[in-house]
């Protein structure tokens, strides 16, 4: 371990009054005030966030100097990595810590998708496909494939794609900041309705994550340094894995690169999914997260929709997913998620996560997903101070 997570902060999910500037600067002030540190104690800073023209903002990553004067003249940088864009921000900040250059390092994930329409949305987040085969598909239109794929192969995965919306929804209601805190019914996400069309078959309304605005933020600092601060988070691993670009290049049952990147993740923490207390994983359709069952090891490849509609990743089950509500009912503010994503398990870790709260987990896992299983990070987490 050679960075901590010692502060943290998160807006609600969801469609927002304000700016990107607002989200960027209302969360890092929150994970500084967590921290008890001022700017001037910050050495560098990171924003993740992917935009493609959801907003003009194409040069953002100065704002977060806005949220402390002790700030300004620090170095900024603006990472982008698809849907991946918050982790990546965090890995970067994570490697300068390891580096030497920085101390301690402030990163913050944040979008704002409500400003332009859904038409205008759609074509931005198309932009993260392989243009030269996909272009004028939409993401919905791309997990379809995953999802007709997994079909042919293993049989029909509709039943459990359900279950995962309905539990998802159901863990919703315990998370004050997600989207949509509405649970729903396994009858009203399994059938096409008026109110759950299908939009790219199979995938219904319900398999779809959220069009959101929001946004996270952490403090990292050096690991020596954690013992300073009144409780801290490390990194047992944190793995980058990418794939090739082209859905046409990918075995779209396989999930590889996420698999790779959870497998490499064990191995650097000297760990088995076994050991594993809960996991936020990237259910920006439900099929996704019915793949990363898979390729994190909880069920053999074609198994996981046993073990899914069973309840294995239930409050309850083997390994507890998405208890924050995931991509799909606490919302996608896609720069923000990743960042998020360890929010939700260091308040796990340390007590904090209020009605979300699991009896007493030892480690977490995150998994953040660029693209169509591009790019692909997986982080390790347990409590150190």
């Amino acid at each position: 371990m050679t960075a901590a997570i010692v502060g943290w902060g998160h807006t609600p999910f969801g469609k927002l009054e304000g700016s990107l500037e607002d989200l960027v600067v209302t969360a890092a002030r929150e994970a500084l005030a967590d921290a008890g540190l001022s700017g001037q104690d910050i050495d560098a800073v990171w924003l993740g966030n992917f935009n493609a023209g959801m907003t003009p903002d194409g040069f953002a990553s100065s704002m977060i100097l806005g949220a402390d004067e002790g700030l300004r003249w620090k170095p900024a940088t603006r990472v982008e990595n698809a849907c991946a864009s918050g982790s990546a921000a965090l890995y970067a900040a994570m490697d300068a810590i390891a580096s030497g250059r920085v101390r301690t390092a402030l990163v913050v994930g944040a979008e704002k998708m409500t400003a332009v329409d859904n038409a205008a949305v759609t074509q931005a987040l198309g932009c993260a496909s392989y243009q030269k085969e996909e272009a004028g598909k939409s993401f919905p239109m791309i997990f379809a494939e995953f999802a007709r794929a997994y079909a042919e192969k293993w049989g029909d995965p509709t039943e459990a794609m359900a279950h995962i919306a309905a539990k998802n929804h159901a863990a919703a209601v315990h998370n004050p900041l997600a989207q949509l805190r509405k649970a729903l019914e396994l009858d009203f996400c399994l059938h096409e309705s008026e109110k759950n069309p299908v939009i790219a078959a199979p995938l219904k309304k319900t398999d779809c994550s959220l069009v959101s605005d929001g946004a996270a933020a952490v403090v990292l600092v050096r690991a020596d340094m954690a013992k300073a601060f009144r409780r801290a988070v490390g990194f047992r691993a944190a793995r980058q894995v990418n794939d090739l670009l082209p859905l046409s290049a990918k075995d779209l049952t396989a999930f590889e690169g996420p698999r790779r990147a959870f497998d490499a993740a064990y191995a650097q923490a000297g760990v088995t999914v076994s050991d594993i207390a809960f996991a936020e994983v990237h259910d920006c359709f439900t099929i996704a997260e019915l793949l990363s069952v898979e390729a994190m090891g909880l069920a053999g490849p074609g198994r996981g929709r046993e073990l899914v509609i069973d309840g294995g990743t239930g409050r309850n089950g083997r390994l507890p997913v998405n208890m924050s509500g995931g991509l799909k009912a606490k919302g996608h503010p896609v720069g923000a998620t990743g960042v998020s994503m360890h929010v939700i398990a260091a308040r796990q870790l340390t007590g904090e996560a209020g009605d979300m709260q699991l009896p007493d987990p030892q480690l977490g896992m995150t998994f953040n997903m660029g693209g169509g299983a591009v790019a692909s990070y997986v982080s390790i987490l347990e409590r150190v101070i």
